[in-house]
């Protein structure tokens, strides 16, 4: 299904069905560990856009991650949440030269992981605005905007997410000032844990 045609169905008050739907066959989803923190199961691609479910469980296993939470996106984002609750962080990143305690880093992403290069711009940053949303509510966070993802530490959350490449933007995350460009490879769940991922949703969702 078409990211359109997911999104008609968001709108509609309709989520829930569609990812009950889009789980039916667990043998057609690559879930993967994203460094972020979650178990995301990709449904659809198509050129610059992008459907995935999102799930935050203590039942799996996370990545680890090489930079830090606080990102952007190249991409419009539009995120529903189907259970749990979910902050959207805000972080204010300012440039910083000897006060600096981060540095900004490129991820590009390709079929076997991503490439995570140190760019020259060093950083500060405070938490701005917090958004908590919980079951049922959508939110949106427009490309190039740095914040993170936050559940409840052993809360448990999935979401609908969305994406819609916006040219020109890049993926970016916040890093220690020290680290060199290195790559992460992707981390598949085996089937016995993409199993286990679809039963989690479906026991939330029905």
């Amino acid at each position: 299904m078409s990211y359109g045609a997911v999104h008609r169905r968001v709108l509609a008050g309709e989520a829930r069905a569609w990812a009950l739907e889009a789980i039916e066959r667990p043998a057609r989803i690559a879930a993967v560990r994203h460094p972020l923190g979650f178990v995301c199961l990709p449904l659809e691609r198509d050129g610059g856009d992008g459907v995935c479910l999102h799930l935050w469980s203590t039942s799996l296993a996370p990545a680890e991650s090489t930079t830090s939470q606080i990102h952007c996106h190249s991409w419009d984002l539009v995120s529903h949440v189907l259970y749990g609750q979910v902050r959207n962080v805000h972080a204010v990143v300012s440039d910083a030269g000897p006060d600096a305690t981060h540095r900004v880093f490129e991820v590009v992403s390709g079929a076997d992981g991503d490439r995570i290069s140190p760019t020259p711009r060093t950083v500060r940053h405070a938490t701005g605005l917090v958004e908590v949303f919980g079951p049922g509510e959508t939110y949106t966070l427009p490309a190039d905007r740095f914040h993170s993802s936050v559940v409840p530490e052993g809360g448990e959350a999935a979401t609908i997410a969305l994406g819609r490449g916006r040219p020109g933007s890049r993926d970016l995350s916040l890093g220690p000032l020290g680290v060199g460009t290195h790559h992460v490879a992707r981390q598949p769940l085996d089937p016995e844990e993409t199993a286990l991922a679809v039963r989690l949703i479906a026991a939330h969702l029905t």
